[in-house]
């Protein structure tokens, strides 16, 4: 029997429901004090927004976006079995906003957007070593709306992180080895 993990939904229309997801390498659920530091952060401008959940995992992030007010969200993960996960409690939440793919997001941001997006979270599993990259295409390939924020978590160790110039510090924290930080575009 393969053992579930478990993280609740802080707030919104699915406040305390909780979601399910098996144990996957490198799947790192962002913890409940920095998902809502994260969204109290986001609060002003969550309401019909447009998100992108690039390393979604167990859905934590994509999931507090839509019980918030989000309008919708496009979450991709590489693991089928996260993704069968995803997929359980969209259905389970009736969450048809969430669209879910199975890709690579390096190679799912080689190409560009039908639209762009207005809130991007982007948290991969840390031994990945791909945020620098990362951020470079959601910047050059068009994936980020003008007044776009972007969310990046990532392991206090990692010293090479470097975001695109015209991204500016709207507010960062570090908790308990991990570093995390809300960015715009000037």
């Amino acid at each position: 029997m393969t053992v579930r993990q478990r993280v609740r939904i802080i707030a919104g229309k699915w406040r305390s429901r909780v979601l399910t997801f098996p144990s996957v390498e490198g799947l790192r659920p962002t913890g409940d004090r920095i998902r809502e530091t994260l969204f109290n952060w986001l609060a002003p401008n969550i309401a019909g927004a447009s998100c992108l959940d690039l390393f979604s995992g167990s859905g934590a992030l994509c999931f507090e976006a839509l019980s918030r007010g989000a309008g919708d969200c496009l979450a991709l993960e590489k693991s089928p079995k996260a993704l069968a996960a995803l997929n359980e409690n969209k259905t389970l939440f009736n969450a048809a906003e969430l669209t879910l793919r199975r890709a690579d997001t390096v190679a799912y941001l080689s190409n560009s957007p039908d639209k762009p997006f207005d809130i991007v979270f982007v948290d991969p599993p840390f031994d990945l070593n791909v945020l620098t990259e990362v951020c470079a295409l959601l910047e050059n390939n068009h994936w980020l709306a003008a007044s776009c924020q972007i969310y990046c978590e990532f392991s206090a160790r990692h010293k090479s992180f470097a975001p695109p110039p015209n991204w500016r510090i709207e507010k960062s924290k570090a908790a308990g080895g991990v570093n995390y930080l809300l960015y715009s575009r000037i």
